[in-house]
């Protein structure tokens, strides 16, 4: 039976409430066929979030990580493709670090890409109706700094990992002009998200990708 670790990180910027972490309360210990699910809180904070699911992964030893971060402005679920060796935080952090220009990983690789199967999810949740579309940028604030520090952990080691942003909650849409989805929605989509994985050793070829 696989097992798959779901992160989700707690409120910031003042916020009361963060969907991530609102989901990833619902999936906790959810079984699925041929896997179950165990889930972790993540502090919004430098450093401190790559250690939390590094302990995490070494506790469950999962088979596979989806970290998971509310990405304000879009409409869809969107597995992310790459993350990049920079933190450039536009706001400080919920530990009040706010670098600029920084890299997440001194000398690390330029890059990190997914090593999640982003298409077979972005199919499977459109053919459940759930808005979803490949991302090709997870920013440059803690969420991408997860990304990066998980994913250079995890380098040469046999587990899968990947980010996906999920919309803000309609609650959070205080002026009207936001993008959102509901709870039932995105915990719908995260945990479609999970057997895509498991059920997708190779990634599907279909097309997903942006003029600009």
């Amino acid at each position: 039976m696989k097992k798959i670790l779901i992160t989700g990180f707690e409120p910031f910027g003042g916020a009361s409430v963060n969907p991530a972490l609102e989901a990833v309360k619902q999936l906790g210990e959810a079984k699925l066929e041929g896997g179950e699910i165990v889930v972790c809180e993540v502090p919004v904070t430098r450093y401190e979030s790559v250690d939390t699911v590094i302990a995490a992964i070494e506790t469950h030893q999962p088979d596979f990580v989806i970290t998971v971060g509310q990405a304000g402005g879009r409409a869809a679920i969107t597995p992310e493709r790459v993350a990049i060796n920079v933190d450039d935080f536009r706001i400080a952090d919920n530990g009040g670090n706010q670098p600029i220009d920084e890299p997440v990983v001194v000398d690390g690789p330029d890059a990190y890409f997914t090593t999640l199967p982003i298409k077979a999810i972005t199919r499977t949740l459109q053919e459940h109706g759930i808005p979803c579309q490949v991302s090709n940028t997870a920013g440059t604030f803690v969420c991408n700094h997860l990304f990066y520090g998980v994913q250079h952990y995890l380098a040469g080691k046999n587990i899968g990992h990947g980010f996906v942003h999920i919309p803000l909650l309609p609650a959070q849409d205080t002026t009207g002009n936001q993008a959102t989805m509901s709870l039932d929605v995105i915990v719908e989509g995260l945990r479609l998200v999970a057997p895509a994985t498991i059920d997708n050793k190779q990634d599907v070829a279909i097309g997903a990708g942006q003029i600009c």
